[in-house]
């Protein structure tokens, strides 16, 4: 089930790999809607990294709820699973070779705050974080290129005050435009 409004968005899923993908386009596409261009990496990179979790660690099963809300200039992402065991950022040593372990150092360092709590109304959990908002800022329009001649302005019209009786007279070649010749 999908519900979207003007700031909040709410998806329910499988923590499976193919769905991470999916969800990760869903988040970015929506902050694109909502003009926030500028956190999509921060915010698919976070997303990624706590529904990777729920896939690995969530017991009894994988379903999930994502949930990005804009609220009061504040971008927050949350995750609620069933599982009620709360993550633990592990610390991990400069130049460390561990290929996991690593998801919520990266939720911490992407984000401005981050946190995990039991559900109130139920089992499972709720890890989040979030991102100061800012709109992207407007694209200036491109100027249009003419090719590498400059542009000449049209020629400007010359008026000329000429009495009635004498303008055959005085313009002899205005008089002949249009005339076939004899």
């Amino acid at each position: 089930m999908n519900s979207h409004s003007r700031r909040h968005c709410v998806v329910e899923l499988q923590a499976l790999p193919s769905r991470i993908g999916q969800i990760r386009r869903i988040v970015s596409a929506q902050l694109r809607h909502w003009q926030l261009d500028p956190l999509i990496d921060r915010a698919a990179l976070g997303v990624t990294e706590l529904l990777s979790n729920v896939h690995r660690h969530a017991q009894p099963d994988k379903t999930c709820t994502v949930e990005i809300e804009l609220r009061l200039g504040r971008l927050t992402v949350s995750v609620f699973d069933s599982d009620p065991r709360l993550p633990v950022l592990r610390e991990t040593q400069p130049g460390s070779l561990e290929t996991c372990g690593r998801g919520l150092a990266l939720v911490a360092a992407v984000s401005e705050a981050w946190g995990a709590r039991h559900q109130a109304d139920g089992p499972g959990k709720l890890v989040w974080f979030s991102l100061r908002a800012q709109p992207a800022p407007p694209v200036p329009p491109h100027p249009v290129s003419s090719g590498s001649k400059p542009v000449r302005e049209p020629a400007r019209a010359v008026l000329v005050a000429v009495e009635p009786g004498t303008a055959a007279a005085a313009l002899p070649v205005a008089a002949t435009i249009g005339a076939r010749p004899g």
